[in-house]
């Protein structure tokens, strides 16, 4: 099994990644940190083999995190996470040592086929044509609607949606349904940066 921590300063997005990675089998997430300063606290006495790595962090940011954690764990595989005009910085973290890269638009796929390159030794670093979600703008979402994005974002399942609103399951997938109707979305990783660009829905 593959441990991996998080470091992401959007706690809705590390939340939604995390949720994904767990329901695979092969990974497990050891760790999610809301900047690079709290993994270098934390990378002493942390059991992990790689670190999806934000790159635009308050307090510090991806590259001298980058730099720091190499520098006491060298054996470590450092994806970096990349939003949409982040292009300038690859060079940099590079630089640093990252062996991969990840948009947070990409289909989880990506993020499992990243995390095995680097795992194997490979670089995933690709001249890549980042997907992003053309939302629609149609009748805005209700507000049972935002609760339930709200959930899925936080990485909960399907149940525990229904038991936190007190709703059925089947409610609960109809409106999952309804809600990437309307927001043009295709995958819980699209819904999350949906939320936080769009409805600013942010922890």
């Amino acid at each position: 099994m593959v441990k991996i921590a998080l470091v992401d300063d959007h706690t809705l997005f590390r939340n939604g990644l995390k949720g994904l990675l767990t329901a695979n089998s092969r990974y497990t997430v050891v760790g999610d940190y809301s900047d690079g300063s709290q993994l270098i606290a934390a990378l002493p006495q942390l059991d992990v083999d790689v670190v999806l790595m934000d790159i635009s962090m308050p307090n510090m940011d991806g590259k001298t995190a980058t730099t720091l954690a190499l520098n006491q764990r060298p054996e470590l595989k450092i994806i970096a996470l990349t939003m949409f005009g982040e292009q300038q910085y690859t060079q940099q973290m590079i630089d640093a040592g990252v062996m991969g890269f990840i948009h947070k638009d990409s289909d989880i796929q990506v993020v499992f086929d990243a995390i095995d390159a680097v795992m194997c030794g490979e670089k995933y670093i690709v001249d890549y044509h980042p997907f992003t979600p053309q939302y629609n703008d149609p009748d805005p979402l209700t507000e049972r609607e935002i609760a339930v994005l709200t959930c899925i974002c936080q990485g909960l399942s399907t149940p525990q949606i229904a038991e936190r609103l007190n709703i059925s399951k089947r409610t609960v997938d109809a409106h999952r349904a309804r809600i990437l109707e309307k927001t043009g979305c295709n995958n819980t990783a699209s819904l999350v940066v949906y939320a936080i660009k769009t409805l600013k829905i942010m922890a």
